[in-house]
C-alpha cells in the first residue's frame, strides 16, 4: 500500500568517503628523504629530478581495485617540454566488472586492530573463544540501518545452496573430523550437497564413557535441522538403523531402531558407544531439506581401551529421484566404474541433461567372457569398465553355411556393444546428469580388415572386435590431481566373409577390449617445471645431522 511504502524510508546506498588519498599514495617511494629514480609520485623529487626521468615506473595509483568507483592518480612525462616535466592527473575511475564492491561499510575491515595479548587472567577466555577448530569472526554491528536490514530479511526467500552449512536450532549439523591431528573435532559443519566421509580418533575410558557426549546417540540426533536457513520450520533427525558391533568385530543389525540406546557400564565394559554415524539428507530442487535420517554403528570397549576410531558420513538425495553411485569426488578413483549415459532428443528442443544407462549402476560395459566361450550363448553378459584397468574379453563364434549375413551381423553388434551402447561418458566421477558439459561424447570409428573367409555366397562384412580407448588427464592441483576423462573412442573392426561349402564350419574369435591412456601434459621447462640443478653438495654439508 502507498501509506506503507511512505512510512518506510528509502534505503540509500551512498558510497563512503575514500579511506585512502591516492594522491598521497606512492608504492615506489623506497628511499627516505631521497628521490627514487623514475618514481613520478615520490614527494621527495623536484622538477629538476623529473626532467631527468625516462619513464614513470608506476603510471597509475589506485586504492582498492574491487571498488565500483574510485579515484585514480595518473602519472606521465611530457617529453616535448623543455626541460621534460611530470604530468599529474586525478580522475574518477569506474570498474567495468559487475562483481564490484559498491560500499565498504564494514569499518572494522578498514584498519588492523591490535590483538589481545594473552595473560594469566584472560587466557581461559581467549582459549574458549579461539581454541576450537572454527570460531565466529562476525562483527557485532554493521554500518547499515537496522530497520532497513530487517525489512530486507523479511522479504528475502532463503534456501540452502551448495556448500552452505546445514543449520540446526542451536548451531549447525556437526560432522566430526580430524583437523590438525587425527583426534576428532566436533566443530566441522556439514555442507549442503557436500558428500563427506571422515574418520578420527576419540579419547574414551570405561569409567567416564556415560559422561562423554560424543559417544552417545543423543549427541547426533537431539538437535533439529532447519528446513531452510533462518526459518522456524524444523526437521527432526530420525534413526534409520542401528548396527551393534561386538569386541571381535562381528556386526548385527537390530530389528528395533526406535529405542534410544545410551552408553552404559556393564561388567567392566562400556556398551552402546557410537563407532559410526551415517547421515542421509533428502532435499527438494528449491533447496529445502524435508527429511533427515541417521544410521548408527554401536560398539563396546573394555578397560584396556584408551581411544576409539569413529567414522562419519553424510549423503544427499533429491526427492523423487533415484540416487546413482558416483565413481569419485570429483576425479575418478582407480577401480571404480566409468559412468555413461545418453542425451535424449526432446521435442521441440533437445533435453539439456544426460539420462544414464539402464544397467544397474549406469556404467560403461563390455562383453563378459564365459566359461564355454560360446558367443551366441554369451549374449547379455556384460562386465563394467573400471577406471584405470586395461581389460580384454572375448568368445568364439562358430559359423555354418546355414547362417544368414544380416541377422548374424546384428547379433554380433548386440554382443559387442550391448543392447543400448551409451553415447556419453562422465568426465568426472561425480558429474551430474544436468551438467551436460561435464559429459564426453563417445566417438565411433569403423575399420575393415582384409581377411576373407569362404562362408557366404556373396561377401558379407561382420564385426569381430570392439576396442575402446579412454584418454584421461590429471586435472587441478599438482598436490592432489584429479583424474578427468577427456576423450573416448569406440572402434569396431569388421572382416569380409565369403561362401563356405555345405556341411563345413569355421570358428572366428570375437574380442572386446578397453585401454586407458594418460594424456596429461608435462610441465613446460623453465615455466612450470622445477629447475634442474647439476651440482654436488660438500660431504659435510649437513654436519652434524645425517
Amino acid at each position: 500500500p502507498p501509506e506503507t511504502s511512505a512510512a518506510v524510508p528509502a534505503r540509500t546506498r551512498r558510497g563512503p568517503a575514500p579511506v585512502t588519498d591516492v594522491a598521497k599514495l606512492c608504492v615506489c617511494d623506497l628511499l627516505v628523504a631521497e628521490c627514487d629514480v623514475n618514481c613520478c609520485c615520490d614527494p621527495d623529487c623536484s622538477a629538476a629530478d623529473f626532467s631527468l626521468f625516462t619513464t614513470c615506473s608506476v603510471p597509475v595509483v589506485i586504492g582498492d581495485s574491487h571498488l565500483c568507483s574510485q579515484k585514480a592518480a595518473i602519472y606521465s612525462l611530457d617529453v616535448e617540454a623543455n626541460p621534460p616535466e611530470r604530468v599529474f592527473k586525478l580522475i574518477d575511475q569506474v570498474n567495468p566488472s559487475i562483481f564490484c564492491i559498491h560500499a565498504t561499510n564494514y569499518e572494522q575491515a578498514l584498519t588492523f586492530s591490535s590483538p589481545e595479548i594473552p595473560t594469566s587472567e584472560n587466557f581461559d577466555q581467549l582459549l574458549k573463544q579461539f581454541g576450537s577448530a572454527t570460531f565466529s569472526a562476525e562483527p557485532e554491528s554493521w554500518d547499515m540501518n537496522t530497520d532497513d536490514r530487517n525489512l530486507s530479511d523479511a522479504n528475502e526467500t532463503y534456501r540452502y545452496q551448495y556448500g552452505v552449512p546445514i543449520q540446526t536450532v542451536d548451531a549447525f549439523l556437526r560432522l566430526p573430523s580430524p583437523v590438525v591431528s587425527s583426534w576428532c573435532s566436533d566443530e566441522n559443519p556439514a555442507g549442503f550437497l557436500v558428500n563427506q566421509a571422515t574418520k578420527c580418533i576419540r579419547s574414551v575410558s570405561v569409567e567416564k564413557c556415560d559422561d562423554i557426549q560424543a559417544v552417545s546417540m543423543l549427541f547426533y540426533i537431539n538437535s533439529s535441522i532447519l528446513a531452510v536457513p533462518k526459518s522456524n520450520h524444523m526437521v527432526n533427525i530420525s534413526v534409520q538403523s542401528i548396527v551393534v558391533q561386538s569386541l571381535n568385530g562381528m556386526r548385527t543389525l537390530l530389528s528395533d531402531s526406535d529405542v534410544l540406546r545410551l552408553p552404559m557400564i556393564l561388567d567392566e565394559l562400556c556398551i552402546n558407544i557410537v563407532l559410526g554415524v551415517s547421515y542421509h539428507i533428502t532435499y527438494t530442487d528449491a533447496g529445502e531439506i524435508i527429511e533427515a535420517a541417521a544410521a548408527f554403528v554401536l560398539g563396546a570397549i573394555n578397560k584396556e581401551a584408551l581411544s576409539i576410531e569413529q567414522s562419519f558420513e553424510i549423503s544427499f538425495t533429491q526427492v523423487n529421484t533415484t540416487p546413482v553411485p558416483v565413481s569419485g569426488n570429483p576425479g575418478y578413483v582407480v577401480g571404480l566404474p566409468v559412468r555413461a549415459g545418453f542425451r535424449p532428443q526432446g521435442y521441440p528442443f533437445p533435453v539439456e541433461m544426460i539420462i544414464q544407462t539402464t544397467n544397474k549402476y549406469s556404467q560403461l560395459t563390455i562383453l563378459q567372457s564365459t566359461s564355454n566361450q560360446d558367443c551366441l550363448a554369451a549374449q547379455g553378459a556384460r562386465a563394467p569398465v573400471l577406471f584405470g584397468y586395461n581389460m580384454i574379453s572375448g568368445c568364439k563364434l562358430r559359423i555354418t553355411a546355414a547362417m544368414k549375413c544380416q541377422p548374424l551381423t546384428q547379433a554380433l553388434l548386440d554382443l559387442l556393444k550391448g543392447q543400448s551402447f551409451p553415447e556419453y561418458v562422465a568426465s568426472f566421477g561425480n558429474s551430474q546428469a544436468q551438467d551436460v558439459l561435464d559429459w564426453v561424447p563417445i566417438t565411433h570409428l569403423r575399420i575393415s580388415e582384409q581377411r576373407i573367409y569362404n562362408t557366404f555366397q556373396s561377401s558379407c562384412q561382420i564385426p569381430v572386435s570392439l576396442e575402446i580407448e579412454v584418454k584421461w588427464t590429471k586435472y587441478g592441483s599438482l598436490v592432489n590431481p584429479q583424474a578427468r576423462i577427456v576423450n573416448v573412442t569406440a572402434t569396431i573392426t569388421t572382416i569380409t566373409l565369403k561362401e563356405l561349402p555345405s556341411g563345413r564350419e569355421r570358428t572366428i574369435p570375437i574380442t572386446s577390449s578397453v585401454v586407458f591412456t594418460d594424456v596429461s601434459s608435462p610441465a613446460e621447462p623453465g615455466y612450470k617445471a622445477w629447475p634442474t640443478i647439476n651440482a654436488k653438495l660438500p660431504f659435510d654439508f649437513f654436519f652434524p645431522f645425517v
